[in-house]
């Protein structure tokens, strides 16, 4: 029996009773909301993929992923767009927020039901590598890779997207020196206008959410960031 949990978020009230019927008789435990609000108001962190349309009232389906995948609990999510929006625009946009699938509206059930599979299976793969993953450790300091979890002293710190890649960068090439420009070209890479304070900012507030390893990302004036 599948244990997946999956949430539909749909306004179209029939095509979320058709999916639940399905995806049930394929033993996936599956809960309905009609909206990108009533679906944020739920505990997101349960579930193990959602199925998200794009065009929903005030929140639409891809302002929702953007801030789920801007959150540590709901990062790792898998999501997986059924929508009428078609254009190749569309879908980019999609893939380009994180999306494991993208399946334009008219689908078939079966077609539905066989991607959601293929995803779940990804997943429970994935999951599988990240429970024997080596995390890049500094003493007490851990940053898991594929588990996207960075921990302290035995507790997880919470840290955003930007902030956990700069801390990979930095822990990959520990006492190398990368300047501001380096690591706006390798973290920011899909934005058109960052700031070089932007790199500022979010190395103080990785250094205080790391607590005493704050000390170890140096300043190197002049030149850029390292740990050391």
């Amino acid at each position: 029996m599948n244990s997946n949990r999956i949430l539909v978020v749909d306004d179209e009230d029939d095509l979320c009773e058709i999916l639940q019927f399905n995806l049930e008789m394929e033993g996936y435990i599956v809960d309905v909301a009609h909206s990108a609000e009533e679906a944020l108001a739920r505990d997101l962190s349960v579930y193990d993929l959602l199925l998200l349309d794009v065009m929903m009232g005030d929140v639409s389906g891809f302002k929702m992923a953007r801030m789920l995948k801007e959150k540590t609990a709901t990062a790792d999510i898998p999501i997986m767009f059924l929508t009428a929006r078609d254009t190749e625009n569309d879908m980019l946009t999609g893939f380009n927020l994180g999306a494991d699938d993208y399946i334009t509206k008219p689908f078939s059930i079966r077609q539905v039901v066989a991607r959601v599979k293929a995803v779940t299976r990804r997943t429970i793969a994935l999951t599988r590598t990240e429970t024997n993953e080596q995390p890049l450790v500094y003493e007490t300091l851990q940053l898991f890779v594929h588990g996207k979890k960075v921990v302290v002293d035995g507790e997880e710190v919470s840290c955003t997207k930007k902030e956990f890649e700069i801390l990979k960068l930095l822990l990959e090439h520990r006492n190398r020196v990368f300047t501001r420009e380096e690591i706006l070209t390798r973290i920011w890479s899909d934005e058109v206008i960052v700031l070089d304070r932007t790199v500022d900012v979010n190395i103080t507030r990785l250094r205080k959410k790391v607590g005493r390893y704050g000390k170890n990302i140096v300043t190197r004036l002049g030149y850029g960031y390292s740990f050391e």
